[in-house]
């Protein structure tokens, strides 16, 4: 049993490190663990095909300037919460509780009205659940490339 008392500690020990690693924004008091979509392929990609995300879970998405942003739930399977923020990581526009949609390039649009540079998506719910008002800042954490 001693042999695997290191191991088990080297192991512990790495995710630890992995999970600080990890890209994280702050939005109202609650951080967020995020993946990154600052190219035009992850940006198409996003959370298509994914049948679940961790409730402390989201997607940034950076985009190359502020500019009115329009984004979809092609082939994408769990309700979200589409947050638009302007250069200075203000909310500008918000639409909550975006349902999946399967007709391919028949889904709606979901636009932000107003200029926007970065994107965030989180598990429906969430936005109600924070209370967000037009304002709120978006916080980035270590590890978040700046926008290009």
């Amino acid at each position: 049993m001693r042999k695997f008392v290191p191991i088990l500690f080297a192991s512990l020990a790495l995710s630890a490190c992995a999970s600080a690693n990890q890209p994280w924004v702050e939005l109202a008091g609650q951080r967020y663990a995020v993946e990154i979509a600052d190219d035009d392929a992850e940006r198409a990609r996003g959370l298509m095909f994914r049948d679940a995300m961790p409730d402390d879970h989201g997607m940034l998405f950076i985009h190359d300037m502020q500019a009115p942003q329009a984004y979809w739930m092609k082939n994408t399977k769990i309700p979200l919460d589409i947050l638009y923020f302007d250069d200075q990581r203000k909310l500008v526009s918000q639409q909550r509780g975006v349902p999946p949609c399967s007709l391919g390039d028949g889904c709606p649009n979901y636009p932000s009205n107003v200029p926007a540079r970065y994107v965030l998506e989180l598990n429906a719910g969430h936005a109600e659940k924070l209370k967000l008002q037009d304002g709120a800042v978006l916080t980035f954490g270590p590890g978040i490339p700046p926008a290009k």
